[in-house]
C-alpha cells in the first residue's frame, strides 16, 4: 500500500529557481494534487512552471491567511527569495493563523573562501555607505532597491538587471539588460571592461549569480555583501529533494490515504 497526496493543496510562493524546479517535480510526482505557485509580479517575463499560476501580491499578512482558509490550502511553501522579507514575515503569520503548516526552502548562503575580500554589512543602506568615493561599483542587488545609490554622485555605477528600474540611472552610469552569467570568465571580462573596483551584492546563495564573485576574487576585488534578513524560526529545507521529502511527510501525516 502506498500514501498519496490526493485532495490535498500546496501553495507555493514563488521567486527563485529552486521553486520552479520544485513546481515541476510536485508536477511530475503528485498528479494528484492541486499545487498553485504565486508570483508577485514584480518581474512581467515569468516562467511556466508546469501548475497554476496566480500573479500579484496577497496584500498583506491577513489576506494571505483568508487565501488559505478560502481555498483549502494545506501546506504553505515559502521557495521566495532570501531577500524577499515581507513576504516571508507575511507567509508565517498567515500560516500561524490559519493554522497551516509552513516549509521554507531557502538556499545555503554564501560563505567567503580564503582569497575573497569581503566586507558583510547589514542592509543596503550600509553598502551605498560602504563604497568609497571615486568606486566604480558593480551593483548587482536587482533594481527595486537600486535607487538607494542613486545619491552617491561620486561614484560610477554599473547596474545589472532583467528589467530597467523605474526611475532612470544617473547619466554617467550603465545599465546591462541580462540576467547574471553563470560563467566566471563572462563575468570577469565585464569588470574588466568596465574598469570596476567594487562589487556590491546580496547573500543571495545558489549557483546560478555566483560567478560574479568568482571573478571579484580572480581579480582581487573587494566585494560589499548584504547579509540576510532575519526572519521567523520555521521548518527550513536547503535544497528541492528536501523539501519534496518534507511535503510528503507533513501532508501524509494530515490525511493519509491508502491505495
Amino acid at each position: 500500500m502506498a500514501l498519496t497526496l490526493e485532495g490535498n493543496h500546496i501553495l507555493l510562493l514563488c521567486g527563485t529557481h529552486e521553486a520552479r524546479l520544485l513546481a515541476g517535480c510536485l508536477a511530475r510526482d503528485h498528479a494528484d494534487t492541486r499545487v498553485t505557485a504565486s508570483f508577485a509580479g514584480a518581474i512581467r517575463d515569468l516562467p511556466d512552471p508546469g501548475v497554476p499560476v496566480r500573479v500579484g501580491g496577497f496584500g498583506g499578512a491577513a489576506a494571505l491567511t483568508a487565501y488559505l482558509r478560502e481555498e483549502a490550502v494545506s501546506l504553505l511553501v515559502d521557495a521566495t527569495h532570501p531577500f524577499a522579507a515581507q513576504i516571508s514575515r507575511n507567509a508565517w503569520e498567515a500560516s500561524e493563523a490559519a493554522g497551516t503548516p509552513l516549509i521554507r526552502l531557502e538556499r545555503p548562503a554564501w560563505r567567503a573562501g580564503p582569497s575573497d575580500i569581503w566586507q558583510p554589512v547589514a542592509s543596503i543602506e550600509k553598502a551605498v555607505a560602504a563604497l568609497p568615493g571615486g568606486a566604480r561599483a558593480f551593483l548587482a542587488v536587482g533594481r527595486k532597491e537600486i535607487e538607494l545609490f542613486y545619491g552617491r554622485t561620486d561614484i560610477y555605477g554599473l547596474v545589472r538587471a532583467i528589467e530597467a528600474p523605474v526611475t532612470p540611472l544617473p547619466g554617467h552610469w550603465d545599465l546591462v539588460l541580462e540576467r547574471p552569467s553563470s560563467a566566471c570568465e563572462k563575468e570577469r571580462s565585464l569588470l574588466v571592461d568596465r574598469g570596476i573596483t567594487h562589487v556590491v551584492t546580496k547573500n543571495s546563495g545558489g549557483t546560478g549569480s555566483f560567478a560574479k564573485i568568482e571573478a571579484a576574487r580572480d581579480l582581487r576585488l573587494p566585494v560589499i555583501v548584504i547579509e540576510r534578513p532575519r526572519l521567523p524560526a520555521t521548518q527550513t529545507v536547503s535544497n528541492v529533494r528536501e523539501a519534496l521529502d518534507k511535503i510528503n511527510i507533513v501532508l501524509s501525516s494530515q490525511s493519509p490515504k491508502e491505495t
